[in-house]
């Protein structure tokens, strides 16, 4: 993969993918990080794919504009919090801890990765509890949950058992997290997107429709909070 900037102001780097499998050329931006990837396909000339991009300059300027910028996690900001901004403030604390509706940290440097940590820790234990829930609904075990921080999806089923979720849930509103811990449970039924797979999500959880169109429309914000590490 080779890079190719657009001098203007500001500079585009773009990446250049050579790609076997595309059949045209094609213009991607990331919406988490704000990417630039052009793919070009492996029998086109670069020079076509240099135009391509050229004749698409302005759109993609507008493009990136548009991009929400990164939400940074400081003391005296806030952080998302199960479906609100949560105050962080510095205080008398050696843990990070939640007080009178705010996290306290102990000191400002490390304030950003306090939080991502104290989430995190939020994180698995909702996410557990609900697994817990779903489970015993469906009448199936689990083996293992892990928490990660994975961007191409907010949890997984695996054929073993294995339940993986993005700690970043904890930002959104309970029940999304709710709706995602159902969605992997109710794999352990049925491994597939059948309708035999959404009728058991249904049974256990109602509203996943609400909650599944809530991930999609503000997913990309949890995304962009930087925690400074």
């Amino acid at each position: 993969m080779s890079v190719h900037r657009l001098h203007g102001n500001p500079p585009i780097d773009v990446s250049v993918r050579r790609s076997a499998l595309a059949r045209k050329l094609s213009l991607r931006v990331s919406r988490l990080d704000g990417k630039v990837t052009l793919t070009v396909p492996q029998r086109s000339p670069l020079r076509e794919g240099i135009h391509f991009l050229e004749t698409r300059e302005l759109w993609l300027r507008t493009h990136l504009i548009r991009l929400a910028p990164e939400a940074v996690v400081a003391a005296g900001g806030t952080v998302p919090y199960r479906g609100a901004e949560l105050p962080v403030v510095v205080g008398p604390v050696k843990r990070t801890a939640m007080r009178e509706g705010t996290l306290q940290v102990p000191d400002v440097p490390t304030a950003g990765v306090r939080a991502k940590a104290f989430l995190k820790l939020r994180a698995r234990d909702e996410l557990a509890a609900a697994s817990d829930r779903y489970a015993a609904q469906v009448e199936r075990t689990y083996n293992r949950l892990s928490i990660r921080d994975t961007r191409s999806r907010w949890g997984s089923c695996s054929s073993e058992g294995v339940l993986m979720y993005s700690w970043r849930l904890i930002m959104a509103p309970p029940d999304v997290l709710d709706y995602v811990a159902a969605h992997e449970v109710a794999h352990l039924v049925e491994m597939n997107h059948s309708d035999a797979f959404w009728a058991v999500v249904e049974r256990i959880c109602p509203d996943y429709a609400v909650h599944r169109a809530w991930l999609r429309k503000n997913g990309d914000v949890l995304h962009r909070v930087n925690f400074g590490d």
